[in-house]
């Protein structure tokens, strides 16, 4: 898919943001084993606020969307595939955090990017966050320059291969003395699962409520 065939990708997406959200409808195609619904339920009474950031940028004629590896070292979700964002620092509202943790993360500047809307917040028991997923988009490149505290790598995920059916499988995780089954995003050399991937099962969603009529990917 080029360009041209979502060329309109902003407008679409900004009119769909301003209606009904899938929600967790969407959200638990991608959702692990043992979660047991709690991504949907009401969060505790403790959890900490936090901000990401969708964001589609052009690269090469075609629509990216840059995720990141969390380092080993990190507290939380460690070794694992997110989007740039973090914690709601006092006096930020969710956008404003997710788009200076996107600045801070990435190593570059939020000039020229619009922000669209947000999905649906999705709370993370695992690490006790809410998180609210903001949508923008850019026709601006980059060329990032990662945190090296916060980023081990940087993930540019097509469009096409986001909506693509064959990028969609299964693997097994291991944590805490158990092992359980998830659905994931192939995004070699790295998968994609957890709360990030269920963030993009509600985008994927939506991209696919709007694509331009008789677009294959």
């Amino acid at each position: 898919m080029d360009v041209q065939s979502f060329s309109d990708l902003p407008q679409r997406l900004q009119r769909r943001l301003q209606r009904p959200l899938p929600g967790s409808r969407a959200q638990r195609r991608f959702s692990p084993e043992l979660s047991y619904g709690r991504h949907a339920g009401p969060p505790a009474t403790d959890a900490r606020s936090a901000g990401v950031l969708a964001l589609f940028y052009l690269e090469g004629g075609e629509w990216r969307l840059p995720l990141i590896l969390r380092p080993e070292h990190m507290k939380e979700h460690a070794g694992q595939v997110s989007f740039p964002g973090g914690r709601i620092e006092p006096g930020e509202t969710s956008d404003q955090a997710a788009l200076r943790e996107f600045q801070e993360e990435l190593g570059v500047t939020t000039d020229n990017i619009d922000l669209l809307g947000h999905l649906s917040p999705l709370y993370v028991f695992a690490s006790n966050f809410l998180i609210t997923p903001w949508v923008a988009t850019t026709e601006r490149s980059f060329t990032f320059r990662p945190h090296p505290d916060e980023v081990a790598a940087v993930l540019s995920l097509a469009l096409p291969t986001l909506l693509d059916d064959a990028s969609y499988g299964q693997m097994k995780i291991q944590r805490r003395g158990l092992t359980f089954q998830t659905s994931c995003i192939d995004a070699p050399p790295y998968r994609i699962w957890g709360a990030t991937c269920m963030i993009l099962s509600e985008l994927i969603a939506i991209l696919r409520e709007i694509q331009p009529q008789g677009t294959v990917y």
